[in-house]
């Protein structure tokens, strides 16, 4: 089921397809911490004999995925990519994965990622640094690198990530695939390490938005283990992915989003929205007053709930990585009486934003206003994620729904991102509005070459 461009596969066929990139693409950039090819033959041979006796497998049936190391799978190692977790075994699916699994998903291994999913940079010291599968000197994105890593490579046809403050849609703009913030609540954060419970969802990538809607459409949905889990029913919206765009009203909020970006990205982004606009549908400048604050009222929660988290973790320094203990510990550095002003602040931002949504139907800016940084970059962990999630971080500090699409490339080569909001619980207008642009655009269908 690798590419929908193209005529499905057996599964078996692309477990083998799978495991061949595999074996060309992780020596060079290192995204896969574990991999579990004999038990996905198996669930592929299973697949392709039910799909033999008439049988329908589900609607992933033989789609590979990789799932980050911090949702939790029954039988495979599940580490957070941290010195504390090393050798644990989960004795059960995370939701998202049996939903998976369920639907005919079949997966090959856990993708790597920062450490305890806290940075941009993708490393950890079980694996060591996650790389570029188009320049191996750059960050690949964070904390869900590994995961875009493998669908850009083709190690995978899709992958889960987990988001933040942009840990999906950062890595997938950087790599050139296709990722999926969904609003906070839709899919069930169960049976997953969590950077900040009230800033993290699950979210899917793949290398197309369809691909992206089938894994959505499968993981949405309410769990009672989940305390922020929201019972929102999820409508069948696959049958309308075609239903193009004619008609929406997209808003384009200049001020902060579009300030300060590199050439490139200004030139890419600019002719992704002609494009969009040919599409029928109408660009209008808008106004996000409050946006320039938003990065750092989400970080003080963020890192709050960060360092609650590890508080005990903490005390023992020596099993954590130098720049990752340095960015938790600045979460002690916030009061209780910092934390409520940023809860405050948080709400008169969604009102902002719902106001904004009165009068367009999405918003469009660029995923990362610059250019993805070298991995060896002087700037601590904490000014890197800064610049790189510059225009991720108040999508999800609103809570809202987030999709990054390809939409063209630097000079040297290296992928640039679009990136589609929408009012809450919209993700099938921003997955519809994803597959139109991906309908006349080629961007999506890049693929790197194997370094030497």
């Amino acid at each position: 089921m690798a590419d929908h461009d193209t005529k499905p596969v057996p599964a078996r066929a692309a477990v083998e397809r799978a495991g061949e990139q595999i074996a060309a693409w992780n020596p060079h950039v290192n995204a896969m911490l574990a991999v579990d090819l004999d038990g996905a033959r198996k669930t592929a041979e299973d697949i392709d004999e039910r799909t033999a006796n008439g049988e329908w497998p589900g609607l992933l049936a033989g789609m590979t995925l990789a799932i980050k190391d911090n949702i939790d799978t029954a039988g495979l190692e599940t580490t957070s990519g941290s010195n504390f977790f090393k050798g644990r075994v989960p004795n059960r699916d995370a939701p998202v994965v049996s939903r998976l699994k369920q639907a005919g998903g079949v997966i090959v291994g856990k993708a790597t990622l920062h450490e305890v999913c806290f940075g941009v940079r993708s490393h950890n010291a079980l694996i060591g640094q996650c790389r570029n599968p188009y320049d191996t000197s750059i960050i690949p994105g964070g904390s869900s690198g590994g995961s875009a890593v493998a669908v850009a490579t083709g190690m995978a046809d899709g992958a889960l990530g987990s988001d933040t403050g942009g840990s999906v849609r950062i890595p997938a703009s950087i790599c050139g695939v296709t990722g999926l913030r969904p609003t906070s609540g839709r899919i069930p954060n169960t049976g997953s390490l969590a950077v900040s419970e009230s800033h993290d969802t699950i979210g899917p990538m793949a290398r197309s938005a369809l691909d992206v809607a089938r894994l959505f459409a499968v993981m949405a949905g309410y769990d009672d283990g989940d305390p922020l889990s929201v019972d929102k029913p999820l409508e069948n919206f696959l049958p309308q992915m075609g239903a193009g765009v004619a008609g929406l009203t997209i808003g384009l909020p200049r001020a902060y989003f579009y300030d300060d970006l590199d050439p490139e990205v200004a030139s890419a982004v600019a002719e992704a929205l002609k494009t969009v606009e040919n599409l029928d549908v109408t660009l209008r400048d808008i106004d996000l007053p409050g946006a320039a604050e938003t990065f750092d009222q989400a970080a003080t929660i963020i890192f709050s709930d960060a360092a609650a988290l590890h508080a005990e973790r903490l005390e023992q320094a020596e099993k954590w990585g130098e720049q990752t203990i340095e960015r938790l510990r600045m979460g002690l550095e916030f009061s209780g009486t910092d934390y409520a002003r940023s809860m405050r602040a948080r709400e008169a931002w969604q009102r902002t934003l719902k106001r904004a949504f009165e009068k367009v139907d999405m918003i469009a800016l660029p995923t990362l206003p610059q250019l993805p940084p070298p991995i060896e970059d002087d700037r601590s962990l904490y000014a890197a994620t800064k610049r790189v999630g510059a225009n991720t971080y108040a999508g999800a500090f609103g809570k809202l729904p987030g999709l990054s699409v390809p939409c063209g490339a630097s000079s040297g080569g290296l992928p640039i991102g679009l990136m589609l909001e929408a009012p809450w619980w919209q993700e099938p207008l921003l997955l519809r509005a994803g597959h139109a642009y991906q309908q006349v655009t080629e961007w999506h269908k890049r693929r790197p070459k194997v370094p030497g």
